[in-house]
């Protein structure tokens, strides 16, 4: 989804999806919290890639500076926008849904491989013991 900024309305928002995913992502946010980005890179910042990181700094410094009318109308709104569209291609693939599905599928693999084993184990001793 690429999202284009046409104000500064939309540069706040921007910065609250990526904000939204990250905490979806990596945590750092009690249950009913929404930190706004800048509170949200200070916490998990760091499991951010490097470039990525700088797109979520400027992004984070457009949020603030949004407030002030003048200035906001000074923001790269394209580049703005470039960044939103990178972070939000890195963080949203692996979403809180996918994540559990992630975890069910792990798990059903570690039953069916300990099935397997188990199997294994009683056709070695059903052969040791001469029943096959």
């Amino acid at each position: 989804m690429t999202r284009h900024a046409t104000g500064p309305d939309d540069i706040r928002d921007m910065a609250d999806e990526v904000s939204r995913l990250m905490a979806s992502r990596f945590g750092g946010a009690r249950r009913g919290e929404q930190p706004p980005l800048a509170v949200m890179l200070r916490r998990r910042g760091g499991a951010l890639p490097r470039r990525l990181r700088r797109q979520a700094l400027a992004l984070a410094r457009a949020d603030q500076m949004s407030a002030q009318p003048k200035i906001a109308r000074q923001l790269d709104l394209a580049g703005l926008s470039r960044a939103h569209g990178a972070l939000t291609a890195h963080l949203q693939p692996l979403g809180e849904l996918s994540r559990w599905r992630n975890r069910a599928i792990g798990f059903g693999a570690s039953v069916a491989l300990g099935l397997l084993v188990l199997a294994a184990v009683g056709v070695w001793i059903m052969i040791r013991r001469g029943y096959l």
